[in-house]
């Protein structure tokens, strides 16, 4: 069975379907890159997989886990949500650090929450903080920012802004980490560097899913290709199928917009 499945959620807000029916499966290591129109439900995808939105249909499969399912109301539980929400790490088009820490400390906060759940927490606090120090300053390392561990936001550009939001979402150790249009915020020179975490990532089989317009960038790393256009699965595939042979006029006609810049 695929590591992760994705079978026929739904989601509405209102009368509006955002979400018809979508399914697909990921395999350990692969990257998939959504592409699709502004409006065509790749964001809100991204967020039922992290639960930020409860789809209204469907089935989440994570290692052969299930971790929803819109008809057993039992799997739909906050608490239960909670727990379930860190097998997906997600970044997201404005970084959300929190201004009043430091890089180092905004990648320490969620495991340093966390962490006050263990049974052990008090006994062994500051060893645990240690270590929490330790992996956050080694994620800060692997995305280039060892140099800038005591940085503020405010001190950083756009692109290492982000670079501290892709570490963040790595230090809870997600399964698929999810990324919303990573470099959209960004000005075009800082792009590039985004971008470059993001493939070193797919070369360590970092299991991802990306929501992008850089099709350059999706053509080179991922291993599979979901467009969506009006809240359904137009077409799938590897990329030289979907984007180098487009078998759907939608494609088709989504592609060519490119093409033309």
């Amino acid at each position: 069975m695929a590591f992760l499945q994705v079978s026929h959620i739904e989601k509405r807000f209102g009368r509006v379907e955002v979400l018809r029916d979508i399914s697909f499966a990921l395999d350990q290591g692969q990257s998939l890159a959504v592409i699709g129109s502004s409006g065509s439900g790749k964001t809100t995808l991204l967020r039922c997989l992290n639960f930020l939105e409860r789809p209204d249909g469907g089935r989440i499969t994570v290692r052969d886990e299930l971790l929803f399912d819109a008809a057993d109301p039992a799997a739909q539980s906050e608490r239960q949500i909670r727990r379930k929400r860190l097998h997906f790490g997600l970044v997201f088009q404005s970084f959300h650090l929190f201004p009043q820490y430091t890089a180092l400390e905004n990648v320490m906060l969620a495991g340093s929450l966390l962490a006050r759940e263990r049974p052990d927490y008090k006994a062994n606090k500051q060893a645990i903080l240690a270590r929490i120090r330790e992996e956050a300053a080694g994620l800060l390392t692997q995305v280039g920012l060892q140099n800038r561990l005591d940085s503020y936001p405010h001190q950083l550009s756009g692109g290492q802004q982000q670079r501290v939001a892709i570490a963040r979402a790595l230090a809870l150790e997600p399964d698929i980490l999810c990324f919303d249009e990573p470099t959209s915020a960004l000005d075009p020179e800082l792009t590039g560097e985004v971008l470059k975490v993001i493939r070193s990532l797919a070369e360590r089989d970092t299991t991802m899913i990306i929501v992008t317009h850089e099709m350059d960038f999706a053509r080179d790393v991922a291993d599979q290709i979901l467009f969506m256009d009006e809240g359904v699965i137009v077409e799938q595939g590897p990329p030289s199928q979907v984007i180098e042979h487009p078998r759907e006029e939608r494609t088709r006609r989504f592609l060519a917009h490119f093409s033309n810049k």
